[in-house]
């Protein structure tokens, strides 16, 4: 597993990881529910090589708000893709499963094709990849 693991509070985590297959190809490793209840406590998935983790909020226990329309959350995640057609396609089915373009795909001073998105749940996306030297 990579040393540092985002973990997404959603307002619906059975929702959220249906999205995220879709949207981005994710694959479920580990779903653990809430005992006797409908929410996910913590589930496991794996994005293009990368882990992250999510869950439903659980405010009585302490735990982080999910972000929303009014609240987005001020943390982005990367997808770090290995071509520059990588991140138009995946831009193009995030899109199609219900993702909101921040940022059309396009080629970047810094030598990357780069785009931006954000999901139904509140969570900013950035998909990139190293443009040919």
């Amino acid at each position: 597993m990579q040393a540092i693991v985002p973990y997404l509070t959603v307002s619906s985590a059975p929702d959220a990881i249906d999205f995220y297959k879709k949207a981005f190809g994710a694959k479920e490793n580990t779903r653990m529910p809430e005992q006797g209840g409908t929410r996910i406590m913590h589930a496991d998935l794996t994005i293009h090589g990368g882990t992250i983790f999510v869950m439903d909020e659980f405010l009585e226990y302490g735990g982080a708000r999910h972000p929303n329309e009014e609240r987005k959350s001020p943390v982005g995640i990367v997808i770090q893709l290995p071509a520059p057609k990588d991140v138009d396609a995946v831009y193009a089915q995030a899109v199609a499963a219900g993702a909101k373009s921040e940022q059309e795909p396009a080629d970047m001073f810094w030598g990357a094709r780069y785009a931006a998105l954000n999901d139904p749940f509140g969570h900013s996306w950035m998909l990139n990849a190293q443009l040919p030297k």
